[in-house]
């Protein structure tokens, strides 16, 4: 497994009962109860082909009483009677995670426990977690075969855990120990803010709001690039 789908485990509390939203292949579902970290899995995914893909890894693991297969969109999949206390959710974009997340709050069902891993858009993610009366508790961030991946943990309490818009936007807990991943991920996403801000500015009808926006984004990131070796 991954150094990725690795961090991931390590977040999960030992004897959770476990939904792995999207699961592909069923590869976390798999280490943990292999690992003994938990007993119960339940692994869903949208798709046939991926489920199916899934059914076959957990058969030849062994672990077809351990872990469960679910066929369907996001959390519709999991019932009450599951005892489901930590949902992951891994792999997507962060607009469409916390889709998934709202949609199993219209119905007025939160999860204690949540650990994401969104490929774009994690500030969305955070600002939904602020909102919703999650607190992060853990963040990672690690490079992994030419991409960079943000890790979150967020439990559930009982009040609103303000974040400012640079928490958001960095992770709050990742702002407090800026690894070299840290500030090798925002050293990118400098030059490609720069470039989209030159673009920008060359339209024929300029968007002021975005380029406000932009640049208002990329103040914030040179200040915390500013105490890093270039």
């Amino acid at each position: 497994m991954n150094l990725r789908l690795n961090k991931l485990a390590e977040m999960v509390d030992p004897g959770s009962r476990v939904a792995d939203i999207g699961t592909d292949h069923a590869y976390l579902p798999i280490r943990l109860v292999q690992s003994g970290k938990i007993s119960h899995a339940i692994a869903s995914d949208v798709a046939a082909g991926p489920l199916a893909n899934a059914k076959a890894d957990i058969a030849s693991a062994g672990l077809a009483d351990a872990i469960e297969t679910r066929l369907g969109s996001g959390l519709e999949t999991i019932k009450e009677e599951d005892g489901i206390d930590t949902v992951v959710i891994a792999g997507m974009g962060g607009k469409l995670m916390v889709s998934l997340l709202a949609e199993a709050a219209g119905r007025g069902v939160y999860y204690p426990t949540l650990v994401l891993e969104a490929n774009i858009g994690e500030n969305t993610v955070r600002r939904w977690l602020m909102e919703n009366k999650y607190e992060i508790v853990a963040e990672d961030i690690v490079d992994e075969a030419g991409h960079i991946y943000e890790l979150i943990k967020a439990r559930l309490t009982d009040r609103i855990h303000e974040l400012s818009v640079r928490e958001q936007e960095f992770g709050p807990l990742l702002l407090a120990k800026k690894t070299d991943v840290f500030y090798k991920k925002w050293r990118g996403q400098e030059a490609y803010y720069q470039k989209l801000l030159a673009n920008l500015n060359k339209a024929r009808q300029k968007d002021e709001g975005r380029i406000k926006e932009i640049e208002d984004l990329l103040a914030m990131i040179e200040e915390e690039l500013s105490g890093a070796e270039k």
